[in-house]
């Protein structure tokens, strides 16, 4: 039996073939649940590398756009990280970016994340314990 996050974390895997990364050929695939529903989203780079948009934060939109204002849980997975020589894939190279993790914050404040090499879920918190806020 798969655990959420682990069907959460495959339709990120097949997201992530779509990605659209002929600089960095680092694709990624992020899916989002939301209110019972997955919206995904994958990295899409620019020649301008500033306007490239991640994975995470295409897939928040996606939610977003849909109506989704609750947001469970976050998948994301790295489909080109290099394995270290153990075979496995450090952490530090599929997790979210500070630009992502403030995303996080302001759309999915209570959401778990996880990645293909992480181990376990990740709070918001965990990844950004003091994000930027603005009084609404």
């Amino acid at each position: 039996m798969t655990s959420p996050q682990q069907e959460l974390l495959e339709q990120a895997r097949q997201a992530a073939y779509k990605a659209y990364a002929p600089y960095s050929r680092f694709r990624v695939g992020a899916a989002v649940l939301a209110e019972g529903k997955v919206y995904a989203g994958v990295n899409v780079e620019n020649a301008s590398y500033g306007l490239a948009l991640c994975a995470e934060r295409a897939a928040l939109a996606h939610a977003r756009s849909h109506g989704a204002k609750i947001i469970e849980g976050v998948a994301v997975y790295c489909l080109d990280a290099a394995a270290d020589a153990s075979g496995a894939v450090p952490e530090d190279q599929t997790l979210p970016c500070g630009a992502c993790r403030q995303w996080l914050a302001e759309l999915a404040p209570d959401a778990w994340i996880v990645t293909n090499a992480s181990p376990r879920p990740y709070g918001v918190a965990d990844l950004l314990p003091r994000p930027f806020r603005l009084k609404a």
